[in-house]
């Protein structure tokens, strides 16, 4: 029994040839149900993010050119796009791929969450479609006890590394809870509706989005249960704002310190906590003049993206750690398995051995014999039908001179020398 792991990722290939391997979430059941179909697979599942396809499987043979031929077959690849594009790990080099992409180890952000519950989600496709079995129900079981193991032990994911990231965090040093705050959104581009997910996961209730183009407020607004408004009206709403969070293309500052003066004494001087992503600035540099303001750009988060990114590189090294353990301790279960059939059948050549001789030693009891006498050939007839075989090969053995099979025989029976 082999596992596999083929893949392509954000590392290996463009953004244009994901495109072509990549499953909607509607696709997969019936695509890992066909990749089942190919020869020599006994067990699949498939992973699908923005940032990598990759396919994990149980064969019978170590070969990868049915699972290749298959990605290109039902993807309609050009024959040679996948060449290079492409990794293929064997047996122990699939299982430690497997941990260190749920641990996020392989992440474009050294750490991420998000992609354990993709893997997560991932199996339970495959495991509801049929195609997981003893194999990779085990591998991912393992797999996800590792990636908990590495969360818990470490502080792989304990820093924020992404500015968006970085800017709720910082949002939660200024206020004990967020839940209770009410947000202001300048722009509803990628990176303000990254913080926006941020900002829902900490449970804040309250969040307005002000966008020149309204229409893209409003999309951005109904996908969070937010309220979305112009920016021209924003000047108006400024004082309900505890936390403003900007990130437009603007070329001037959309926000300048006559109007957030204005907001401050409407709100009797409670607190502001401003952070601006934008490059050029949103805000006017001078807003950090006022009192009652914390004012944050880019640069104030990207140094403590930096520190937090080094902190992420220590505490990814203790979790290869983790790790190389872990993937040993799986091998051994998984070459355990390799034994199983070797095992059932002499325990049932044994059971066939016992039951015969006890059969016999019954109907000598039913005619009255001796008990002493039929327990003691009872006794002497099993060790001797047993150890008849090994007893052969044993003497052939020495005849050719193998002591390869007299030296596991000792081991295997534990014989003294």
């Amino acid at each position: 029994m082999h596992l596999l792991a083929l893949g392509l990722n954000h590392r290996t290939a463009p953004i244009a040839l994901r495109e072509r391997t990549a499953f909607s979430p509607d696709q997969l059941p019936d695509a890992v149900r066909s990749l089942l179909q190919a020869p020599e697979i006994s067990e699949a599942t498939i992973l699908s993010t923005c940032n990598r396809t990759e396919i994990y499987c149980h064969q019978n043979t170590p070969v990868t050119s049915n699972v290749i031929n298959w990605l290109r077959d039902y993807g309609d690849v050009p024959p040679d796009a996948l060449t290079g594009s492409t990794y293929t790990l064997p047996d122990e080099q699939a299982v430690q791929h497997a941990f260190r992409v749920a641990s996020g180890l392989d992440s474009m952000v050294l750490g991420e969450p998000q992609i354990l519950g993709q893997m997560k989600s991932a199996f339970s496709v495959a495991h509801q479609a049929g195609t997981t079995g003893k194999i990779l129900n085990r591998l991912f079981q393992h797999t996800f006890s590792v990636a908990k193991q590495i969360r818990t032990d470490t502080a792989i994911g304990a820093s924020a590394v992404s500015v968006a990231y970085a800017a709720v965090d910082l949002a939660k040093r200024i206020f004990s809870k967020l839940d209770d705050q009410t947000v202001l959104l300048l722009g509803a581009g990628e990176t303000i509706e990254l913080v926006a997910r941020h900002l829902k996961q900490n449970n804040v209730k309250h969040i307005i989005v002000a966008n020149r183009s309204s229409e893209r407020a409003e999309t951005l607004s109904r996908q969070l249960g937010s309220e979305a408004i112009s920016l021209a009206d924003m000047p108006n709403r400024l004082h309900e704002a505890d936390i403003v969070v900007a990130s437009t293309a603007s070329t001037l500052p959309i926000l300048g310190k006559g109007t957030v003066e204005a907001a401050l004494r409407r709100r009797r001087h409670r607190p502001m906590f401003l952070i601006d992503l934008a490059v050029p600035r949103d805000i006017e540099p001078q807003v950090d003049e006022l009192e009652d303001v914390f004012l944050y750009t880019v640069d104030d988060l990207e140094k403590v993206i930096a520190q937090n990114q080094a902190s992420r590189q220590e505490a990814a090294v203790e979790a290869e750690k983790i790790i190389d353990l872990q993937v040993v301790r799986f091998m051994h279960w998984m070459r355990s398995l390799d034994s199983v059939p070797t095992i059932r059948s002499l325990r049932t050549k044994v059971d066939l051995l016992k039951a015969a001789e006890l059969a016999e030693a019954k109907r000598r009891l039913a005619n009255g014999e001796d008990a002493n006498q039929i327990l003691e050939q009872l006794a002497h007839n099993l060790s001797q039908k047993f150890t008849h075989g090994p007893s052969q090969a044993l003497k052939q053995a020495s005849q050719k001179g193998d002591s390869g099979l007299i030296k596991s025989t000792k081991r295997l029976f534990r014989l003294k020398a």
